[in-house]
């Protein structure tokens, strides 16, 4: 009777364990996901930092590579991109000897079905003496990976490769994470691509030699953004139809080289200096406020509409006019002169908030105020 007391207390402590065990594990276990989760936020948060960062393309996507390998610990990670006529590495902590064979696995046929299927793919090895397929001259470094195409809305953009030195360092691997991961990669490419596009067109101004509107978003950008709070400032000159109109556009563009040239060279290096389009131009004053910069813009306006502009001799026998016509029009072009008037606004700028946004303000205030007004605004 006692034998039979003592088994069924063992019983129930047995069955106490198992279901402390249970709970335990549970507990373990919802604790590791939300360990996870809570990972996942820091990753999502550090690559809305990278993208809002001011740096470029190539710099924000070497920037989210770094934060994977540090936050996932992931001994190898490798992005490449698809520009339509050849494939780049665009980040990756593996050694540059080793990029070749990286930016042609798109070749290698157990990753052409991954890319045709959009699905990934594992690969390992068995034993440290063996090498993954793909590999042609290197035997240490890698001994499992896992492949990731890389879509933009059904279009192929790429891939996105992890690595091991350790054979089958991934076969329990939360695959529904690395996804997640993908996705955030894939969204990161998605929101840089505008960029990337915007820096590709930025030129510089036939007859000012500034740059134009799209160095704002780029490297503009990045040199605003080393402060918290900016000035942009836009001026348009007013009555720059009018002198294109009465007296001649070689008149006009003339004013409008000198008085940019001017500009420029009153100007800190620290700040940006755009030709925004036609007779609007933007100074973006890094890391200066609103109220600072009125004496500059003051002394700057008086300035510039004090200037009374015309077209030297040299210039006018430069101008392609008819022989007959020359000497009679040079004269009448002699004597044209020109006083510019401008237009100004202002705004204060913060960072990591709409550039574009501002600068459309302050354009609508521009082109909708009156053609007679010549002041400094602040909005």
């Amino acid at each position: 009777m006692v034998l039979i007391v003592i088994i069924l207390i063992l019983a129930a402590i047995a069955i106490g364990l198992l279901v402390y065990n249970l709970r335990l594990h549970k507990k373990l276990q919802k604790y590791n996901n939300m360990q996870q989760k809570i990972t996942n936020l820091y990753v999502v948060q550090d690559f809305i930092n990278a993208i809002g960062e001011t740096s470029t393309v190539e710099e924000k996507i070497k920037k989210i590579n770094d934060v994977l390998i540090e936050r996932y610990e992931i001994k190898y990670s490798t992005i490449v991109v698809f520009d339509g006529a050849e494939y780049q590495i665009k980040a990756s902590n593996v050694e540059p000897k080793h990029w070749d064979s990286l930016k042609r696995l798109h070749e290698v046929d157990m990753f052409k079905d991954s890319i045709e299927t959009a699905t990934p793919k594992y690969v390992t090895v068995n034993s440290e003496s063996e090498r993954l397929p793909y590999q042609q001259m290197e035997f240490g470094r890698a001994k499992s990976a896992i492949f990731f195409p890389l879509y933009i809305d059904n279009v192929y953009v790429g891939y996105w490769i992890i690595e091991s030195g350790t054979p089958h360092d991934f076969d329990n691997v939360d695959t529904t994470v690395l996804e997640v991961i993908k996705e955030n990669i894939v969204s990161v490419l998605k929101t840089v691509v505008h960029q990337q596009t915007l820096e590709s067109i930025v030129r510089k101004d036939l007859f000012t030699g500034l740059y134009s509107e799209e160095y704002l978003y780029g490297e503009g950008k990045k040199i605003i953004d080393q402060y918290t709070i900016s000035t942009i400032c836009m001026f348009k000159i007013i009555n720059i139809q009018q002198i294109n109109r009465d007296y001649s556009r070689e008149l006009g563009n003339k004013v409008i080289t000198q008085i940019s040239n001017f500009i420029r060279e009153n100007l800190a290096s620290e700040y940006v200096f755009v030709r925004y389009m036609g007779p609007k131009f933007v100074i973006a004053f890094s890391g200066v406020e609103t109220n600072s910069v009125a004496d500059f813009l003051n002394d700057m306006k008086d300035k510039v509409e004090s200037m009374q502009i015309k077209l030297t001799e040299d210039e006018i026998q430069n101008l392609n006019l008819e022989v007959n016509s020359r000497k009679k029009l040079g004269k009448e072009l002699a004597k044209d002169i020109a006083v510019p008037r401008l237009n100004i606004v202002i705004s204060s700028y913060y960072k990591g908030t709409g550039l574009e946004e501002v600068l459309k303000k302050l354009e609508e205030y521009l082109d909708n105020a009156n053609i007679s007004e010549s002041d400094i605004t602040n909005i």
